[in-house]
């Protein structure tokens, strides 16, 4: 189906769904040979999909790119986890030390946690 059509089934404007194609919030079009898009009901699905999130946790379309991009290219996502790390948001990953002695304690048996050792 043509844009206009698509918009009104998703009740958006043919102006906020090529935004959001931009933004890469809609699948890649299969049909290269054509000027102009058409969408398919995964199209619209995406779509939906898309509005759905964007109100639930109220964000905007660019916002909710940039968590896909976040997603998609680790560089983005550990770049993001180190903020997250310095404005106490996300607490730090154990260290391979502290796996191994958890993996020891449990390997003795011991449920409790030991008393940290001076340093």
């Amino acid at each position: 189906m043509r844009i206009t059509e698509a918009a009104r089934q998703l009740g958006t404007t043919p102006r906020m769904l090529r935004y959001r194609e931009a933004l890469g919030l809609l699948p890649r079009s299969r049909s290269e040979h054509t000027a102009q898009r058409q969408y398919d009901d995964r199209d619209l699905a995406a779509v939906q999909l898309a509005l759905d999130l964007e109100r639930r946790y109220d964000v905007t379309p660019a916002a909710l790119a940039f968590a896909l991009r976040a997603l998609a290219e680790p560089s983005v996502a550990a770049d993001i986890r180190n903020l997250g790390y310095r404005t106490g948001r996300l607490t730090a990953p154990p260290t391979q030390a502290q796996i191994d002695r958890d993996r020891a304690l449990r390997w003795l048996g011991r449920s409790g946690v030991l008393p940290p050792r001076p340093r």
